[in-house]
This record gives structure tokens, C-alpha cells and sequence, in this order.
């Protein structure tokens, strides 16, 4: 079986913190954390209606919740030490390979060099999505069409014949 190009890893000491992603329809060109959002970001719930206002556009949120047997992650991706390497433009790391070692011991040694990591840094079980004017329709809206049709196609994957 062939190794993983992206691994997923939490800290098993620390439970993730538990937040709700909000999908604007805007660009905003910062990646990051920010230290206060309550100075631009105030959304109102009145009547399970969500509205907030960003940038002085009256933006109306739905909620699209995920199935109870799913778990949606925050993280942040760490390149593999190759992948780094390549970035910064300094020499990949060298490759040591134990003779010793069986021929799968030596290809898991190799896939240690070219696999990526992500780091959990919080977990939702619902995102909110934005539009311009009016709620965001689940014909219409590509994030939640998306959504959907990802949790339909990944239960016909995992399903088992009858």
C-alpha cells in the first residue's frame, strides 16, 4: 500500500479549539491570525436569520451543517522536508539509507522526506456561508453545492455493497 502525501496530526494532550468557519464573498489578501475582530466583524441572529455587515455590505449567512459522522478541521500545512528545501532554495536533505533495513522499512524511511503535515488547530461541525443581498442557495452557491455533494460522493465511497 502506497504512503500518505498529506498526513493529519493533533496534539493528543490538547483538545482543538471548537470554532465555525464563515465563508465571505469577498477576497481578503491576509492569511493568518488577527488579534481583534470585534472592531469589523459583528454578525446579528434574529429569527435564525444571520446578517452582518463587512466593509458596509449587508451580508446574509446560512448555516450548512455537517452530517453527525463527519469532523471538519482548521489547520495549517507544513511542507515536507523536501518541499521546504525546494522553497527556500537551500539542498534537500540528504537521504540516509539504512542498509540494514528491509526494502519496506527503507521506502516508509524515504516517505518520511516527501510527506506533508497538517496540523489540527481547531474543529466545527457547521460553516457559515455569506452572499451579497440574500442567503446563499444551495442550487446557486458553489460552497454549498460543494459541501453537499462532497458528503453525498464521500457515503457512496465508504458505503459497503448489500
Amino acid at each position: 500500500m502506497s504512503q500518505p502525501i498529506l498526513q493529519i496530526t493533533a496534539d493528543a494532550a490538547a483538545h482543538p479549539a471548537h470554532t465555525t468557519p464563515n465563508l465571505l464573498p469577498c477576497r481578503v489578501h491576509h492569511s493568518g491570525a488577527i488579534p481583534q475582530t470585534d472592531a469589523f466583524w459583528q454578525p446579528q441572529e434574529k429569527n435564525g436569520q444571520k446578517t452582518a455587515y463587512f466593509r458596509g455590505r449587508k451580508l446574509h449567512g446560512q448555516a450548512v451543517k455537517l452530517p453527525a459522522d463527519y469532523r471538519g478541521v482548521v489547520g495549517v500545512r507544513r511542507d515536507s522536508p523536501r518541499e521546504q528545501a525546494r522553497a527556500s532554495g537551500t539542498a534537500a536533505p540528504e537521504e540516509v539509507v539504512d542498509v540494514d533495513a528491509t526494502p519496506a522499512e527503507q521506502e516508509a524511511q524515504r516517505q518520511r522526506l516527501d510527506t506533508g503535515k497538517l496540523d489540527v488547530l481547531a474543529e466545527f461541525d457547521e460553516v457559515v456561508v455569506w452572499g451579497h443581498q440574500s442567503m446563499a442557495d444551495a442550487s446557486t452557491d458553489a460552497y454549498v453545492r460543494s459541501i453537499e455533494e462532497w458528503v453525498a460522493l464521500s457515503e457512496k465511497v465508504h458505503a459497503y455493497e448489500e
